[in-house]
């Protein structure tokens, strides 16, 4: 190959397995994490209120965690269908795959947008019989979902910045969002007393902030990647590729969501002290999970790259070295989490009754 060639290609094809894989990851677990701290931050904050805040925002989290796993699993198969063309020197299908996701993460947010007018209340009211819960959970739930826009755009946008391997722009980007949720959320729920819905509107703000500055960086850093909509052309075929191949991530975070609600319709007949103690040990280890996750998505699109190159003993190695990390990163992480379970119970919850009850969870 010669330099000129060398120089252009991806730096998936052309960077040391190592360094690639912390450079790709990064990101992706930053990415997961600044997706569930959004709710954790509002948590934290909200707690100042009432047990009852507390409970209603912990009660929607499922559905959050619902929308994440829906575009996360679109995303999935976007990153994949998206790096496998970029290793394969197929810039077209690489450019049509990314609009048709961005097409696809547009109808999840309609369908969410409609459960959100229609179905937030239904949804608490199925949970509690506490009016007050209901009533901020509404809230919460249905601003969560209505302006859900941005989370899936957000993440959209993101894994197609990711497969052209400028991951540090996805990093920048996802911080500048969380620290735009964490500074308005004490102004709108304290400061303006604004309550419950302070906190929706405030994780709103943030994650259209990241969706802009994603688009920004997408149109002006990236000149081979165009996702402009003149540029749309339904691909069917892509379509049903991105959904194939992103469904059994999707389904597996679907099927957790789905449980934690059951959970928490379970525990609200025991009283809403329990559900709060075991939203806050599931908000815990859902972060060990999401460190997990943040590691397989970020070496998805090198594994995907490395197959349309043709490249196996790269894939191989790839796969290799990132089992191995993540089994002794979660013995750490779970060890972590065992000697220091009272100070993160106690970050969330003050009352000296329930934060056992969150420590034996």
């Amino acid at each position: 190959m010669s330099a000129t060639a060398h120089s252009n290609e991806n730096k998936m094809g052309t960077m040391p397995v190592n360094k690639l894989l912390v450079s790709m990851s990064l990101p992706m677990i930053a990415s997961m994490l600044v997706q569930a701290l959004y709710n954790v931050v509002d948590s934290v904050f909200v707690a100042q209120i009432s047990e009852n805040a507390l409970t209603a925002v912990s009660l929607a989290f499922p559905i959050q965690s619902l929308m994440i796993a829906v575009s996360s699993g679109t995303c999935v198969g976007i990153n994949a269908l998206l790096s496998r063309s970029l290793g394969e020197k197929r810039q077209k299908e690489a450019n049509l795959s990314a609009v048709n996701g961005v097409f696809l993460a547009f109808v999840s947010y309609l369908v969410f947008a409609l459960m959100g007018i229609f179905g937030s209340h239904l949804f608490f009211a199925s949970q509690t019989e506490n009016r007050e819960i209901v009533e901020f959970g509404t809230q919460y739930l249905t601003i969560c979902l209505i302006f859900s826009f941005g989370i899936f755009m957000e993440m959209t946008f993101e894994r197609i910045m990711q497969s052209t391997g400028r991951t540090i722009y996805s990093m920048v980007t996802q911080g500048t969002g969380a620290i735009i949720n964490i500074i308005l959320d004490p102004i709108f729920i304290l400061f303006f007393g604004l309550g419950v819905p302070g906190a929706a509107i405030a994780t709103v703000i943030g994650n259209a902030c990241s969706t802009v500055f994603f688009v920004y960086y997408l149109l002006k850093k990236s000149q081979k990647m165009s996702i402009l909509p003149k540029d749309f052309s339904f691909q069917r075929q892509l379509v049903f590729a991105i959904l194939s191949i992103g469904l059994p991530s999707g389904i597996s975070t679907l099927l957790n969501s789905i449980s934690s609600i059951f959970e928490n319709n379970l525990l609200v007949g025991h009283g809403d002290q329990y559900v709060a103690a075991f939203s806050v040990a599931g908000k815990a280890t859902m972060i060990i999970g999401m460190l997990q996750m943040g590691i397989a998505l970020g070496v998805q699109p090198i594994i995907a790259y490395s197959y349309g190159a043709k490249k196996w003993d790269r894939m191989n190695e790839t796969i290799r070295k990132t089992a191995g990390f993540t089994l002794v990163l979660g013995l750490l992480l779970t060890i972590v989490c065992r000697i220091f379970s009272h100070q993160l119970v106690a970050a969330f919850l003050d009352d000296a009754e329930i934060i056992p009850l969150g420590i034996y969870v």
